[in-house]
């Protein structure tokens, strides 16, 4: 996977490239996004299960409040993103490599390792929500229910998990041979996050038409301070308030994204030529459809769920029917908004897992030194599986899980952003392409930024979360 990719094929690319700067914007814009995909592969993971439940309790219970952690999050993310493309870029070298090299091996091996193991917990939470979700569309359309808790629940549940465990596992194994199985996969990926965002979006427009959004406080809602009785930021108070923060500003970039990143350069064969096309790919495949899909979940699940009702009621965790609700406030039949609900979780759910066991192939490759291919990278993907044990907590935890795993996963990442801070700054890795003057001042402040940010929100959980 960290071998170069056909060479044929990137000559042929690097060409076009060249060709292309003296070509239209139109032209250069038309063949970036068709030669897009780590940054896509990017949103396939965080446009998870977990972004997508932290938008909804965001928009449920804190209304257009926090509509603006969700950009800040995936601005900060893709900081240290780009630096990380950058690097990758400049030398070809494997980030793992690199980071023992350069930074020193505590360092490195605490990444791969802290990314293993925010991979496990994310992968519980994840096969919850599938199996949850696929379980409630079939109850629906079988006209049927399962008593929650009981035996038969459980063994429905495990059942999913490992019919999901076992297609997860085609996936993946196919990607690992590259080629036809990889474009085939981003391209799935790519239509199933376009499906997701156009279905929230008939949300908003139809609540829109029918005057149930309130357009100005979504506009407040996207500003994260206000000077009312003085400058302060916009974040919620108490300790389920600042959870779902936290989880919102997690949930956009994990540290196993950060691990997948730079290899998915190398498994294509992209070189330092590549550098305005990787720029393109974060912004169009993973910031923008982010940005656009969770702030739809969120003015969505605000102008429908944000209720006094809702809030009066006491309730800590969001069902599939409340939730589906929001798609039958857009005149959907109930039936139907249930399947396109589900339908959209299980999707996203899926991307995650299979990401989730590509990255731990890698990361494991890596620390154990072994080839990223036959049946010992098969075993290394199978990692995180132990999440097929997530399915028995639906019916106890349901869609909360994903609160308290998206806070604890956030403790873990400053680990990698430091190590990439130390790598964008060291001349013996980056030679004659390390950032210098202006560029070196600025991306060290933006980098700084996002590492305290980072250290600030984990260090304030862990605090609050222990003192209550």
């Amino acid at each position: 996977m960290y071998k170069t990719g056909d060479p044929e094929l990137v000559r042929r690319e690097v060409e076009q490239l060249r060709a292309l700067q003296s070509q239209g914007g139109w032209k250069k814009l038309k063949w970036y996004f068709s030669k897009s995909g780590p940054g896509w592969m990017q949103s396939a993971m965080t446009l998870g299960g977990g972004s997508a439940i932290a938008s909804l309790y965001s928009g449920a219970y804190l209304g257009y409040q926090m509509l603006w952690v969700q950009p800040v999050a995936i601005l900060l993310g893709i900081v240290m993103l780009y630096a990380l493309a950058y690097q990758t870029l400049s030398t070809g070298e494997r980030p793992f490599r690199a980071m023992c090299t350069y930074v020193g091996k505590p360092v490195a091996w605490g990444w791969a390792i802290c990314t293993i193991l925010a991979t496990v917990v994310w992968h519980f939470s994840q096969y919850s929500l599938i199996t949850g979700m696929t379980l409630d569309m079939l109850e629906t359309v079988g006209g049927f229910r399962i008593a929650s808790g009981s035996p038969l629940q459980t063994v429905v549940l495990l059942g999913l998990a490992f019919v999901v465990f076992a297609l997860a596992c085609k996936v993946v194994w196919n990607y690992g041979k590259g080629g036809k199985g990889v474009r085939l996969i981003e391209r799935i990926i790519k239509g199933i996050i376009w499906f997701i965002i156009f279905a929230f979006a008939l949300v908003v427009i139809v609540c829109s038409v029918n005057g149930a959004i309130d357009w100005r406080a979504v506009g407040r809602g996207f500003i994260p301070f206000s000077f009312d009785g003085g400058f302060h930021f916009n974040v919620p108070e108490g300790h389920q308030g600042f959870s779902i923060f936290v989880a919102s500003l997690s949930a956009a970039v994990g540290i196993n994204m950060t691990f997948l990143y730079g290899y998915s350069f190398l498994a294509k064969g992209w070189t330092k030529e590549y550098k305005g096309l990787a720029k393109f790919d974060l912004v169009t495949g993973m910031l923008i459809p982010y940005t656009v899909a969770t702030s739809l979940m969120i003015i969505a699940a605000g102008s429908t769920l944000h209720t006094e009702e809702f809030l009066s009621s006491g309730a800590t965790s969001i069902s599939p029917i409340a939730a589906a609700s929001m798609l039958e406030a857009a005149g959907l039949p109930h039936v139907v908004s249930r399947l396109i609900f589900g339908l959209g979780i299980v999707g996203m759910c899926f991307n995650a897992i299979t990401m989730h066991m590509v990255v731990c192939g890698f990361a494991a490759t890596e620390l154990f030194g072994i080839p990223a291919e036959g049946w010992k990278y098969r075993l290394c993907t199978l990692i995180p599986s132990v999440g097929v044990l997530g399915a028995i907590f639906w019916s106890s935890i349901g869609t909360w899980i994903v609160i308290p795993t998206s806070a604890l996963t956030l403790i873990v990442l400053p680990v990698a952003y430091l190590g990439f801070f130390l790598l964008n700054n060291s001349s013996k890795y980056l030679k004659e392409d390390m950032p210098r003057g202006r560029k070196r001042f600025w991306w060290n402040l933006a980098m700084s930024v996002t590492i305290v940010v980072t250290i600030v929100c984990a260090v304030y959980y862990l605090v609050s979360h222990f003192s209550c």
